[in-house]
């Protein structure tokens, strides 16, 4: 069983790669094209913009996926009930969509005072990321059905050419002059709009969409499920866009180019973020679909293992050399290349506690997940009203740790009350403080050399033996694998 979530995880990783590295094109572009003040309102739409969807979606797309599970478990006509699921949940988030989508073209004036001056100057950008919203929503339940089907080729496809519209559009207006027009980051939102349209207007053949037909009875039921999915997800969307409102609404002087320098370091990250969003592909359906409990918990268990291993070689490869993964971004936006290491800590604490959910998500106790995240972002409210205003931007990178570090805390507290599970914490705990004792020796070794090329051999030599500690203390069969690749 282990083996198929391995698979998973690589086919929506290689997915996950392309898309993501076509995607992060946009950053080095964004990062020499705009400046710190201008790329910081880019970060601060983005960061507003999953706020939106997680809000929309209402936690529809986990309760697809258990809901497909109860269908096949309760047998009868099973494709019948699927499509009644599917026609009550895309129906249910595409109204939402709808309904927020007008309300804000019809409240842009107002929405965009309070945004700000920057805004207030260009209320058409609130209707822009509205209209961005509307076709996202509308696209997630289709793609949530290809995830269950296991078709995930199509979905690679779908999400490709998503990405590849919206960057090549940005190269285009970039090279017409558009984004030094008035309008100016206007013309970043017209390229996702347009890229987010065309992928949902070839999706719903691809996901054979039927009528979007609202079952009030089955609606519900789901509702039941997923409201508390709902709330806990927007604590935790919350958690990671409210760092960047606080440096713009706390940092007393040039708060956009903050958030502008901010937004781009935590996209270095890119490598982290990519194992966590295909590994979270992949494990949602794995493990809320139908099997044994005692199967759950030995799998769960030794999943965990294996992706902070992963976690800490990648976090490793990056930090180590992270001066070289600061060519990413512009010369301007290097200055804040420091607080990565720091990014990259919650970026591996988010995919842990990403594992200590899946079990009320299968129990179907999903309130408790309001609990965890509501922790959460009551974590970064807290550290980020108090490092935030001194630090800046570092203190929002701590803030943000201190966030992802009580979200653990506390599933790991519900895990061990509720569903008690053989976490492997001695080797966790193991792997971990050698990684960050091998990146500390690094930081202090590095500073006595005297050229960088010595430092990046040294690291190179961390990196290495690192990986080689993990394959030896796990006892991997690397030329196994190497021949299962192969014949694969």
């Amino acid at each position: 069983m282990l083996e198929r979530l391995a698979k998973q995880t690589a086919v929506y990783g290689i997915s996950t790669i392309l898309v993501r590295f076509l995607s992060y094109l946009l950053t080095p572009y964004y990062t020499r094209v705009f400046g710190q003040e201008t790329y910081g309102i880019v970060t601060d739409l983005y960061a507003l913009i999953p706020l939106a969807l997680t809000l929309l979606t209402m936690g529809m797309e986990s309760s697809y996926f258990r809901f497909s599970a109860r269908a096949e478990a309760a047998g009868g006509d099973v494709a019948a009930a699927k499509r009644r699921l599917f026609a009550t949940t895309w129906g249910a988030t595409s109204l939402a969509a709808l309904l927020f989508f007008a309300a804000a073209a019809l409240l842009r004036e107002p929405l965009s005072l309070r945004m700000g001056a920057v805004y207030a100057a260009h209320p058409a950008y609130v209707v822009w990321v509205a209209a961005i919203v509307l076709f996202d929503v509308a696209s997630a339940i289709p793609f949530a059905r290809l995830r269950e089907e296991g078709r995930s080729m199509t979905y690679v496809e779908l999400k490709l050419l998503s990405v590849a519209v919206n960057v090549a559009l940005a190269f285009a207006f970039g090279a017409a002059g558009l984004f030094d027009t008035p309008f100016g980051v206007g013309w970043v939102l017209v390229a996702n709009f347009a890229a987010s349209l065309l992928t949902w207007s070839v999706l719903l053949p691809a996901a054979r969409c039927t009528a979007a037909r609202i079952d009030r009875r089955l609606l519900g039921a789901i509702l039941l499920y997923s409201l508390p999915l709902l709330v806990g997800g927007l604590a935790g969307t919350a958690n990671e866009f409210i760092d960047r409102q606080l440096i713009k609404y706390l940092v007393p002087a040039g708060a956009m180019a903050q958030l502008g320098i901010y937004g781009a370091v935590t996209k270095i990250a890119v490598v982290m973020m990519l194992f966590y969003q295909m590994y979270r592909l992949a494990a949602e359906p794995f493990f809320l679909a139908n099997f044994k409990k005692e199967e759950f918990i030995a799998m769960n268990a030794a999943a965990l293992k294996y992706y902070v291993m992963a976690s800490m070689v990648i976090f490793l490869g990056i930090a180590l050399f992270r001066d070289l993964f600061a060519l990413i971004v512009g010369r301007d936006f290097r200055e804040g290349i420091d607080l990565l290491p720091v990014v990259l800590g919650a970026n591996v604490l988010a995919g842990v506690w990403l594992n200590l959910s899946f079990w009320y998500k299968r129990a179907e106790r999903t309130s408790l997940a309001i609990l965890v995240t509501g922790a959460g972002l009551a974590a970064m409210l807290l550290a980020g009203c108090t490092m935030i205003p001194r630090w800046g931007y570092y203190g929002a990178a701590w803030a943000r740790l201190a966030s992802e570090t009580t979200m653990v805390a506390v599933s790991l507290w519900l895990n061990r009350r509720y569903c008690p599970t053989p976490y492997a914490w001695g080797r966790i705990a193991e792997y971990t403080a050698a990684a960050l004792a091998l990146f500390f020796a690094s930081e202090r070794l590095g500073g006595l050399l005297p050229c960088r090329g010595l430092v990046y051999g040294m690291n190179l030599l961390i990196f290495c033996a690192y990986v080689c500690y993990l394959v030896r203390r796990e006892r991997i069969d690397v030329r196994a694998m190497a021949r299962a690749l192969r014949k694969r």
